[in-house]
């Protein structure tokens, strides 16, 4: 049949365009046609026939009877059962990329806001502390608490309005290249991107919060204490030798290693906080690889090892099992294997899910259906098995029953034991036995489509032999499905992966730097007087340097555990009935967090030792006691 494109239109049924057995758009293979009934039905011989209605609800009405109506009205034509604009799929796609967005505005913004908040009171409480003197002469000169609190408050007011000015730069960039894709993927009659001003307000807010948290109690430490006591220096400390100086040879540690320890055991406070900055840091870094890593996990098991297929055909009607051996001689299969779909509702207690069930052989190669372990299972003999994401839905657990409403043939009802789960990290589904369910159908063997595998280099004489088949409605190829949907996921989920390591690791080197600098800063005079007593600067700078790996060193540990947490955080948050991101911690993880800490160190120990070659030491020593 030939036709004439006669203009081009939009349809909220359809703003997710989308193949019945794909899950990313692919404009090329898949259309939407639009054509006047009367001209349709003459060509098809269906006169005054339709095979789908919809239908706007007077105010009032109850959505869930009029479904009921409309099945038991439908059920005698073959009517597969009414849903909801809640059900319908551009609807749904929609509403979960949204609670994506919502997700990722809410939880993401919250972790790097408590990390930054506390990583704040450090700073600010060091970098007050390093000028107590001059706060308490201040004080004595007449100034009082508010005028200072005010002042340090200006202090860090300005480092949040350039925080949130760099962020808003970057965040409507992201946010514009978001919109272009959506424009690409949706298709909506427009899509302006424009940041309103009550964006822009709630956004400096929330930051100003978290500064204020973040700088509050360290302020008001500063200025509360009174001028006599902020100006007696601080009583001389006791050092003794640690637990672990003991623990270690004396030679292997030397006089600059004991410095360190027992410089560190002097101020465990500070250390602590320190180590706490810098395995905060160290976790968001290894939450950002995780999803890098977890998204390359959920794809390789999708497409290696539940769907081992290389082509998914879709019947235009219920087919005799043995069609299947007919397609074994069609050029380049090497393998078939037929399935039963079936629409059904199932309902456990007051919760119920519509849903497709699967009929599969009893061992199936090409789709197969895993445990939490990712070992293929073999289907029951009775009974249903479910995706653990869907039996969750229903409150359900193995061994419970589950009713069953068949929405096709005669439409029984039944009840089918839940026998067991099945981990998939695509989509939900029910599955058993095809012989099984052909039974409860009361039908013979039969399909309603197969999957090939196929020889690579006959894929396009296979695709010429099934396009001149009359019976076939659909063909799927699985290597451009994988394709269109690592293609979405590298411009969404990864992209912002990449930028999430890129904010991570400017953190990991702004808590590292920052505790280097205090510390120079509150031991300047120490590290002078070692030179002056005959050290040099190269052992001056192990002593700094050595304070700085061993902090370092001891927030990996705990930085991988909170990384750990975080990963959890963020896998609950983003699961949904489309795709389970899978908790996958691999090696690189814990690896990309500890190199990013330990690059951001090196990096801040070869500023620390050209700072401490350009140290004033006659100024440094001249300070007031």
């Amino acid at each position: 049949m030939r036709l004439r494109l006669a203009g081009i239109a939009l349809s909220p049924e359809f703003l997710y365009q989308v193949a019945p057995t794909d899950l990313m758009p692919d404009y090329r293979r898949y259309a939407i046609l639009w054509m006047n009934q009367r001209a349709l039905a003459n060509a098809f011989g269906m006169e005054g026939a339709f095979n789908q209605v919809t239908l706007t609800l007077q105010a009032g009405a109850r959505r869930e009877a009029v479904i009921d109506a409309l099945d038991l009205a439908l059920a005698r034509y073959g009517g597969t059962g009414a849903w909801t604009r809640d059900d319908q799929p551009s609807h749904r796609f929609i509403e979960e990329e949204l609670n994506q967005q919502r997700l990722q505005a809410t939880v993401l913004p919250a972790i790097f806001l408590s990390v930054s908040a506390f990583l704040l009171h450090v700073v600010m409480g060091r970098m007050i502390q390093t000028q107590r003197e001059q706060v308490a002469v201040l004080k004595a000169f007449g100034y009082r608490d508010g005028e200072l609190a005010r002042h340090f408050g200006l202090l860090a007011g300005a480092i949040v309005l350039l925080g949130w000015a760099l962020g808003v730069a970057l965040g409507a960039w992201a946010a514009s290249g978001l919109a272009g894709l959506y424009r690409e993927y949706f298709r909506f009659p427009e899509m302006p991107f424009r940041v309103p001003p009550w964006a822009l307000a709630l956004s400096l807010g929330v930051v100003g919060l978290a500064a204020l948290v973040g700088t509050w109690h360290a302020v008001w430490q500063a200025v509360s204490r009174p001028p006599a006591e902020a100006m007696r220096p601080p009583a001389p400390a006791r050092f003794r030798r640690s637990a672990l100086e003991r623990a270690l040879p004396a030679a292997l540690l030397g006089h600059e290693g004991r410095i360190v320890l027992r410089h560190l055991a002097r101020h465990p406070a500070k250390a602590g906080l320190s180590v706490a900055g810098i395995a905060l840091s160290a976790g968001l870094l290894m939450m950002g690889a995780y999803q890098l890593d977890a998204v390359e996990a959920m794809i390789d098991q999708q497409y290696r090892q539940v769907l081992r297929m290389d082509v998914e055909l879709t019947f235009t009607e219920i087919t005799p099992a043995r069609a299947a051996g007919e397609l074994r001689h069609q050029p380049g299969v090497l393998a078939v294997e037929g399935w039963r779909r079936v629409p059904a509702t199932l309902i456990h207690g007051h919760r119920e899910e519509r849903i497709g069930l699967l009929g599969l052989d009893a061992t199936p190669r090409l789709r197969q259906v895993l445990d939490a372990a990712g070992r293929p299972q073999r289907l029951p003999e009775e009974g249903l098995m479910l995706t653990r994401y869907l039996a969750d839905s229903l409150g359900a657990r193995v061994g419970d029953e589950l009713e069953v409403v068949i929405m096709e043939g005669q439409r029984r009802r039944l009840s089918l034991p839940l026998a067991a789960l099945v981990d998939e990290p695509l989509g939900v589904g029910a599955y058993l036995r095809r012989e099984r369910l052909n039974a409860l159908m009361g039908e013979g063997p039969a399909i309603s489509g197969a999957w090939l595998l196929v020889d690579p280099d006959r894929h396009d004489a296979l695709n010429a032999a099934l396009w001149e088949m009359p019976g076939i409605a659909a063909i799927g190829r699985l290597d451009q499905a994988e394709r269109g949907i690592r293609d979405y996921l590298d411009e969404t989920i990864l992209l912002f992966a990449a930028i999430f390591l890129a904010i991570a690791s400017s953190i990991a080197f702004g808590v590292v730097y920052n505790n280097a600098r205090v510390a120079f800063a509150e031991r300047a005079r120490e590290l002078a007087t070692l030179q002056v007593l005959g050290y040099t600067r190269a052992e001056v700078a192990r002593i700094l340097l050595g304070e700085i790996a061993l902090l370092t060193l001891l927030a990996l540990p705990p930085g991988w555990a909170i990384g750990i947490a975080f990963s959890h955080l963020l896998n609950q948050a983003f699961s949904s009935d489309l795709f389970r991101v899978p908790l996958v911690l691999t090696p690189q993880a814990f690896a990309v967090a500890a190199s990013g800490v330990l690059a951001a160190s090196l990096i801040v120990g070869v500023m620390v030792v050209v700072r401490l070659g350009r140290l004033d030491k006659l100024r440094v020593l001249k300070a007031v006691e």
